[in-house]
């Protein structure tokens, strides 16, 4: 290595057997992901004196600089936005996401996300895709709480993709739901798509789509809702919320979207004034376990719900 983010790599006989150019690469420099390097390669960050192929091995004696970009600065604001991180290290960080919080930046919330107030957190963000900002890898709605992870570099960003795209995660969430579930335990699974009337919703009445898998759990039963535990083995847009609306015909406590707010501000009365200053669904991601892409290590976090969620399920036990 020369200076920082540059590398020199000379062509030896005993790098002939590997034949490709890109797994020559990865092996004198395992920080790197493939993809990396192809688009490393494609942005003309690897060079030699001589024409180059990923697809193969240059001859003996080339020599190729491979220059690493310093991340360019986000555009995006960071913000001084309080945090409730549960663990942290170089390669990425859990963090548990209040309700009313929007993950990513997009129209209508440029600012207040997730995203704002981890670039203002981490001061060790080595960038995705050469750009300073936090790698997003799964989400939660708005209205949703709990665990999050989030990548700080490429490689674990790569890596924690590859995770969830396997499902070799544990994600468990709790829910309250107007309505009562039959049988008490049971697995739900259905296509999910985007709901062609309303692009801002999903549904599971479709015969195609993606496949989507929720077990669940009922916890206790009150008078006209449940208490809930879900256990996801897929993660589509809205999934939870639409299997319990559309398919067990119990949505989730005031989910405005998927469910009727005014029915049930009439059949649970006592919850009343908490349903009419509270805007978002009773939904939580209390759980979620994987092993750590980089270290290896085991990760599991658990967060209880928020207190207010607390104060319905004590409203409901009296």
């Amino acid at each position: 290595m020369l200076e920082q983010d540059k590398y020199i790599i000379i062509i030896k006989e005993e790098d002939l057997p590997l034949k490709r150019l890109d797994l020559l690469i990865k092996e004198k420099i395992p920080e790197l992901s493939r993809s990396y390097i192809k688009d490393l390669f494609q942005k003309k960050h690897i060079t030699s004196s001589t024409p180059l192929s990923l697809k193969k091995i240059p001859i003996i004696g080339t020599e190729i600089l491979i220059n690493i970009p310093v991340p360019e600065k986000s555009e995006l604001l960071a913000e001084d936005i309080p945090l409730e991180i549960l663990f942290e290290d170089q390669y990425l960080l859990f963090v548990n996401k209040p309700a009313g919080m929007v993950v990513h930046p997009a129209v209508g919330n440029w600012n207040g996300t997730l995203v704002n107030a981890l670039l203002h957190h981490c001061n060790d963000l080595k960038g995705i895709g050469n750009v300073e900002r936090p790698g997003i890898v799964h989400r939660l709605d708005k209205g949703t709480s709990g665990i999050m992870v989030v990548a700080k570099e490429q490689k674990t960003h790569e890596l924690l993709v590859e995770i969830f795209r396997n499902h070799d995660i544990e994600r468990k969430y709790e829910a309250l739901t107007y309505g009562k579930l039959f049988p008490k335990k049971d697995t739900v699974t259905s296509f999910i798509k985007r709901d062609s009337r309303n692009r801002q919703k999903m549904t599971s009445k479709v015969n195609d789509g993606k496949t989507a898998i929720t077990n669940y759990l009922v916890l206790k039963e009150f008078f006209n809702t449940s208490h809930v535990e879900l256990l996801l083995e897929t993660g589509r847009t809205h999934q939870i919320r639409v299997h319990l609306a559309q398919e067990k015909r119990t949505p989730i406590l005031n989910d405005h979207t998927y469910g009727n707010y005014k029915k049930h501000l009439k059949a649970i009365p006592q919850l009343k004034e908490i349903l009419e200053n509270y805007e978002y669904p009773f939904l939580h991601a209390k759980l979620l376990a994987l092993k750590h892409p980089i270290t290896g290590e085991d990760l599991s976090f658990e967060v209880p719900p928020p207190l207010i969620f607390q104060k319905v399920l004590e409203i409901l036990n009296n």
